[in-house]
C-alpha cells in the first residue's frame, strides 16, 4: 500500500473531541465528559445538544471545550481517553493500521468545498494534477475529499498532488497569497469564500455525484470504551440523534441559537440557515440512520482503496462490518 507523505505538521482539525471522565453522579449516571468544538457549521449537533439539553436528558453531562489536533485526539481515541470523535472517511486508513475505534453513526451531508479563484485556469477535477491544495491538516476530511475528487479522475492524489496545510481561516489567504493554487475546505470559510465573489466552486459534496445523499461526517468510538462502558457512549449518540432530528426541523431556529451564544464563526444568520438545510440533517436523524452510515462507508472505502490509501485488494465489505457496531444492541446485552 501506498504511503501518504507528510508535507508538514498536522493543525487543528475541526472535529468534536469527547474527553472521557469518569466520575459520576446522580444525576449525570452516564459520566461527565469533554467535547471540543471549532465553530464550523459542521459541528453544530454537538453544540445544539448542550444548549437544548439533550445529554442532560439522557444522564451525560458535557462541557464544551477548545479543540485539538488530529492525531493527539486519534491518540486518545484509541488509548481510550476520549470516548467519541467526529470525523470522516479520513479514519479508515488509521483503522487498517490498527487504530482501535469503531464506526456508531453518521450526522450529516454536504459540508465541504474545493475552490478556486475565480480567474483560476482550472476549470475541472481533471486540472488538479500537479496542483498544490490547501487543507486544514494533512489527513484530514477536506484532504480526503480532495483525493476521492482526484481519483475520480485517475490523478494519484499522493504523487501528483502537493497538499498544503493551514488553520481553517487562513487556507483562503494562502491561496490568494499565491501559496496554493486550490483550496478545499469546511463550512462556513468555504460557502464565506465563495459568496465574496473572488471565488469558484469546482466540487460542493452537497450536490455532486460522487458525495451526494452520503454522509461527510460519522462518530467513531473508542474500541477500548465500546467494551468497558457501551452505555455512555449509547447515552451520547441518543443525544446526538436528538439534536440532529432538531436541527433537520429547525434549521433557522439552530442558526440563531448557534450565533447567539457564538458556537459558529460566523454571525451571518441567512447564512448558517441555509448551511444547515444543506447538511440535510433529517435524512440522518435516529437508528436508521446509523445503519445508512454503514453503506456509506463501504462506498468511500472502495473509493480510497482505488486511490492506494487502503490496499487495492482490501475486502471493504468485512472491513466496514468489523468496523461498524450497533452500540444500542451492545448496551442492551450488557444491561
Amino acid at each position: 500500500m501506498k504511503r501518504i507523505v507528510l508535507v508538514a505538521a498536522c493543525v487543528i482539525l475541526p472535529l468534536m473531541i469527547f474527553s472521557c471522565k469518569k466520575a459520576k453522579s446522580s444525576q449525570y449516571p452516564k459520566g461527565e465528559y469533554e467535547i471540543a468544538y471549532s465553530g464550523s457549521t459542521c459541528g453544530s449537533p454537538v453544540s445544539i445538544a448542550v444548549l437544548k439539553g439533550f445529554f442532560d436528558e439522557e444522564g451525560v453531562k458535557i462541557t464544551l471545550v477548545s479543540g485539538s489536533t488530529f492525531e493527539t485526539s486519534r491518540a486518545a481515541l484509541a488509548a481510550g481517553k476520549m470516548p467519541v470523535i467526529n470525523g470522516d472517511f479520513q479514519f479508515f486508513p488509521s483503522v487498517y493500521n490498527g487504530v482501535d475505534v469503531k464506526l456508531i453513526g453518521g450526522l450529516h451531508e454536504g459540508c465541504i468545498k474545493i475552490l478556486v479563484p475565480k480567474d483560476s485556469p482550472i476549470t475541472t477535477l481533471a486540472d488538479l494534477r500537479g496542483k498544490r491544495i490547501a487543507v486544514d491538516e494533512i489527513g484530514g476530511t477536506p484532504m480526503s475529499v480532495a483525493s476521492v475528487a482526484a481519483g475520480s479522475e485517475g490523478i494519484d492524489p499522493q504523487t501528483e498532488i502537493t497538499w498544503l496545510p493551514f488553520p481553517s481561516d487562513q487556507i483562503f489567504q494562502a491561496v490568494d497569497g499565491g501559496e496554493a493554487d486550490v483550496a478545499a475546505a469546511w463550512d462556513p470559510f468555504a460557502t464565506i469564500a465563495e459568496l465574496t465573489g473572488n471565488y469558484r466552486t469546482l466540487l460542493d459534496i452537497s450536490d455532486h455525484p460522487l458525495f451526494a445523499g452520503k454522509a461527510c461526517c460519522f462518530l467513531f468510538a473508542s474500541g477500548k470504551l465500546v467494551k468497558e462502558n457501551p452505555s455512555a457512549i449509547a447515552a451520547v449518540l441518543r443525544a446526538y440523534h436528538k439534536a440532529v432530528a432538531w436541527i433537520g426541523a429547525n434549521p433557522a431556529e439552530a442558526a440563531q441559537l448557534l450565533i447567539s451564544e457564538k458556537k459558529v464563526a460566523t454571525d451571518d444568520v441567512e447564512l448558517v440557515t441555509r448551511l444547515l438545510g444543506d447538511y440535510r440533517y433529517g435524512n440522518h436523524a435516529g437508528h436508521a440512520a446509523d445503519e445508512k452510515a454503514k453503506i456509506d462507508a463501504v462506498y468511500f472505502a472502495n473509493h480510497l482503496s482505488k486511490i492506494g490509501y487502503l490496499p487495492a485488494d482490501l475486502d471493504v465489505q468485512k472491513f466496514v462490518d468489523d468496523l461498524y457496531v450497533d452500540i444500542f444492541a451492545l448496551e442492551a446485552a450488557n444491561k
